[in-house]
């Protein structure tokens, strides 16, 4: 059973930058897709960026597109979300994600595996 913890959110200012990590708990954590999906108050979550096994593939949103980085460290079992020109919009828990590989990394329901979810709020 794959476990996934989330760290690094807080409060940041509009223009600022975060940097979320997801520490993995198995060995095994090479083979997954990793992901990253966001859920606003109100709404539905939605997805935000993936990194497939090797590293060599990404996904990202529109919405985040150029701002955000998505990456990881196969040796330390942890993924990475360098949020950068952060807006209002952004404002949202984030949780990270893991699949076994599929060909659509940006579905979210193929995601077996969830972290709690961390807060990012980010004021004007």
């Amino acid at each position: 059973q794959l476990q996934l913890v989330e760290s690094g959110g807080g409060l940041v200012q509009a223009g600022g930058s975060l940097r979320l990590s997801c520490a993995a708990s198995e060995r095994t954590f090479s083979p997954y897709t990793m992901a990253w999906f966001r859920q606003a108050p109100g709404k539905e979550r939605d997805f935000v960026a993936a990194i497939n096994y090797s590293g060599d593939y990404t996904y990202y949103a529109d919405s985040v597109k150029g701002r955000f980085t998505i990456s990881r460290d196969n040796a330390e079992n942890t993924m990475y979300l360098q949020m950068n020109s952060l807006n209002h919009e952004d404002t949202a828990v984030y949780f990270c994600a893991a699949e076994w590989p599929t060909a659509q990394p940006t579905v979210e329901s193929d995601y077996d595996y969830w972290g709690q979810g961390t807060q990012v709020t980010v004021v004007l």
